[in-house]
């Protein structure tokens, strides 16, 4: 993993807009509806391509395949392992119960439910769970962005994302009947060896490996909403536990673990601390961590990695762009936060600027304007420039 040497690298957090005719394939396929492979291969590969160019014209130094093949971050799964079906409602989250003129706004900015991924009536796992052995999933993946990659001028890095296994067994919740987990630590252990099968696919293809795991932080509101936070914490002690199974044989500074407190563009009055989550994330073996400091709710807390520093070796991807807002941030207040995380880091060479969250965690949930999601990677990597002049002189 690269560290900023004698500039601040840039990278973002994962999902890129997607063309409109790729989002309502994946949602038509998602829901089991008549879809033609060769037609959705095109709009795949057109999809990365797009993603690829795009970020590279924005100047990005560690890039991805902008997510184009996936109809969701965590829900994708389900297309690669056995051992789901049927449907389950999660949690609502504590925004909506506590501000229900929001949870109203939100339900008619998003739109017709027939239309939209499987966000909140996921699939949920009814057997033990196994991952595909011919790996064709994540293959033809890989394979997309090679194809991607192959007209362009080689990138500094180059990153993948997967689904955490936190992530994975609290959006896909295990069912109530299910005769292989007796527990939820059951099933989280068994979906981190499952997992483990992509995670190690990513890293041979020469790619960073990114874990997405928005579980970490998020669930507080949902799915632990009404406990206290001890129990909460004790479920985060798990997920690292799980994510450091799924690690094992691979190289901590070929992943970068991403949290966050969910990217929707709500309240989020009742958010865990970072302060509170920051001694357990540090128990996980990565070379980097991906964080969100860019949004009204959490830039202050910056000032948190001075009272808890980061383990010698590991690196700060801070968010210093809102992927929930349409407004464009000055270069200049993207210069600022960079120069923040580098003044609380104490290492101007472990930090490398990034988004907050994705722009597209969902086929067809998109918050910002794809145009205006452009042109926010376009001042991410301007305010890069200016904080790097302001730090190396």
């Amino acid at each position: 993993m690269q560290h900023s040497r004698d500039r601040i690298l840039t990278t973002h957090t994962g999902s890129l807009p997607r063309p409109r005719a790729l989002s309502e394939l994946l949602v038509k396929q998602e829901k089991g509806k008549p879809v033609d492979a060769n037609e959705l291969a095109r709009h795949i590969d057109d999809g990365v391509a797009r993603a690829v160019k795009g970020q590279i014209d924005a100047g990005l130094d560690v890039i991805n395949d902008g997510e184009a093949p996936r109809v969701g971050f965590s829900t994708y799964v389900v297309e690669r392992m056995s051992g789901f079906g049927g449907e389950q409602r999660r949690k609502t989250a504590l925004d909506m119960q506590r501000f229900p003129g929001y949870a109203d706004h939100m339900a008619r900015q998003i739109g017709v439910a027939e239309d939209l991924a499987r966000v909140w009536d996921t699939a949920e796992a009814q057997q033990a769970v196994h991952y595909e052995d011919s790996l064709a999933g994540v293959t033809a993946e890989l394979d997309a962005f090679d194809r991607g990659l192959a007209n362009h001028p080689k990138p500094a890095e180059t990153f993948m994302t997967a689904a955490s296994p936190g992530v994975v067994t609290t959006t896909m919740l295990r069912g109530e009947n299910n005769p292989a987990y007796p527990t939820d630590r059951d099933y989280v252990l068994a979906v981190a060896k499952e997992m483990k099968k992509e995670y190690d696919a990513i890293v041979a293809r020469g790619h960073l490996l990114q874990l997405d795991a928005p579980d970490l932080a998020m669930e507080r509101v949902v799915m632990f909403g009404d406990a206290p936070l001890g129990t909460f914490l004790e479920r985060v002690e798990l997920h690292v536990e799980a994510i450091n199974l799924a690690l094992a044989d691979l190289p901590p500074e070929k992943v970068r673990l991403h949290v966050c407190w969910g990217n929707w563009q709500g309240p989020h009055q009742d958010d865990v601390p970072v302060d509170e989550l920051l001694p357990i994330l540090y128990r996980a073996k990565v070379g980097a961590l991906s964080i969100p400091l860019g949004n009204p709710r959490h830039e202050h807390e910056t000032v948190a990695f001075k009272q808890h520093p980061l383990p010698a070796g590991m690196l700060l991807l801070p968010g210093v762009i809102d992927v929930t807002t349409n407004y464009l941030e000055h270069p200049q207040v993207v210069a600022n936060r960079i120069c923040a995380a580098v003044d609380a880091v104490g290492d101007r060479e472990r930090v490398i600027a990034g988004t907050d969250c994705g722009f597209g965690t969902f086929a067809s949930y998109e918050f910002v304007a794809p145009d205006v999601a452009w042109a926010k990677l376009g001042s991410l990597t301007e305010g890069a420039a200016i904080a790097s002049k302001r730090i190396w002189g």
